[in-house]
């Protein structure tokens, strides 16, 4: 048995570099599952698991949509198919099998893709997914998780394992600071409160989650007690989390490498005004396509900095309506 090796909290890690060892972690552990791969275990961290589980492995070439049809008819075995691919590849080519040969049927199918957002970098724009929340939290029976860190995608992986029926898995590719502690429970739907605070809600997904913190310490020195919430499942939502964050801080900020519109920010407003609006301000890529560049720069550029979500906390604060 492999045993499964944490890192320590404020570490630069990889989310990808995660999932490899998760991997091959849970191919120690238990038989299953099975890895569907498009030829890509380099750039999506699967690659140790490809090396030491080589008959856990069904490798279909540059074929995502044959790929993810073919994951439909297998899932039928009662094996688990894990398919892992670029989120340009699986969440977009191999969109309509995604949607008609697994989630219609419900098949208990894990899409984990990597290469998402402008945390991508060099690949540029046709590889940086921003729009893939969009397009698969509108399927229904699908399960959307973001892991922040390594640490906690690490839990996620045997979370979504164990959930029956289709799951879509966002994992980073850029390094990204540890902020989960060890042994820090996953649940699927359920957000995790990092800060307390009464004055507005950051809700952050994936690599921001961490900028979110950042920012909400820097707010903290000019008096704003801003509270920080982790949503790592985007559908199904943690409905009480989101609740009390707009029922007792007024105002909610969301931050995503994403664009703005179809995302989590988009998503936590569909459920927030039927139930609870309240001024909000979103983070995120506005409506553009990525380009070529380092991480931080792309961040600079995009605005998805810890000093961007600052600067909305205290625009949407302004926003909010006074007490009576």
């Amino acid at each position: 048995m492999t045993e499964l090796h944490f890192w320590k909290i404020g570490e630069q890690v990889s989310l990808r570099d995660a999932f490899g060892r998760a991997l091959v972690h849970l191919g120690s552990t238990r038989n299953d599952f099975v890895l569907f791969d498009a030829d890509v275990a380099g750039g999506t961290g699967a690659k140790p698991f490809v090396q030491a589980f080589p008959q856990k492995v069904i490798q279909f070439g540059i074929a995502e949509q044959n790929m993810m049809a073919a994951a439909g008819g297998f899932a039928d075995t009662g094996l688990i198919p894990l398919v892992t691919t670029f989120a340009a590849f699986g969440t977009m080519r191999a969109h309509e099998q995604f949607r008609t040969a697994v989630a219609y049927p419900g098949r208990n199918v894990k899409l984990c893709c990597s290469h998402l957002g402008v945390d991508v970098g060099p690949d540029g724009a046709t590889a940086q997914m921003l729009e893939d929340l969009a397009t698969i939290r509108a399927i229904p029976n699908v399960v959307v998780v973001v892991p922040s860190d390594a640490n906690q995608l690490m839990q996620a992986l045997p979370a979504i394992l164990d959930h029956s029926g289709p799951v879509y898995m966002r994992i980073g590719r850029s390094p990204a600071p540890v902020i989960t502690p060890v042994g820090s429970p996953f649940t699927i739907g359920k957000a995790t409160r990092l800060r307390d605070g009464n004055d507005v809600s950051i809700v952050a997904t994936g690599a921001l989650v961490a900028r979110a913190l950042v920012a909400a310490e820097t707010l903290a020195t000019d008096g704003i007690a801003a509270r920080v919430i982790n949503l790592s499942t985007i559908k199904p939502l943690d409905r009480e989390e989101l609740l009390a964050a707009a029922s007792e801080t007024g105002a909610i900020v969301t931050a995503e490498d994403h664009n703005v519109f179809g995302g989590m920010g988009g998503a936590i407003a569909e459920f927030l005004v039927e139930n609870h609006p309240v001024p909000m301000a979103f983070v995120g890529v506005r409506d553009r396509f990525g380009k070529s560049g380092e991480p931080d720069e792309l961040a600079q550029l995009f605005g998805l900095t810890a000093a961007d979500i600052l600067k909305a906390a205290k625009a949407v604060i302004r926003r909010k309506k006074p007490c009576h």
